[in-house]
């Protein structure tokens, strides 16, 4: 009798498990592809250092990268006003 009580406790939790994976499944699908998001990313980075080459989204994090990974170098102009 224990054993069929765990079976039915066990079947429950599979098809709770099975209905939960079925939602996930079908809300992933309406989530944008990875190639569309990364074309986004890409396109957000609008800076690109002058020394490295890294690519930042704005003037105020290329200025603290500059000053982090570049200190003996001078600042450019452009972010001197920044």
């Amino acid at each position: 009798m224990i054993q069929t009580s765990n079976t039915m406790a066990r079947g429950q939790q599979k098809i709770q498990s099975q209905q939960k994976n079925q939602a996930k499944q079908s809300g992933s699908k309406k989530s944008v592809s990875y190639s569309e998001s990364k074309k986004a990313a890409a396109k957000a980075l609008t800076i690109s250092c002058s020394v490295c080459k890294a690519q930042m989204p704005d003037p105020k994090t290329y200025k603290q990268h500059f000053e982090n990974k570049h200190p003996k170098n001078e600042l450019p102009v452009e972010l001197k006003d920044v």
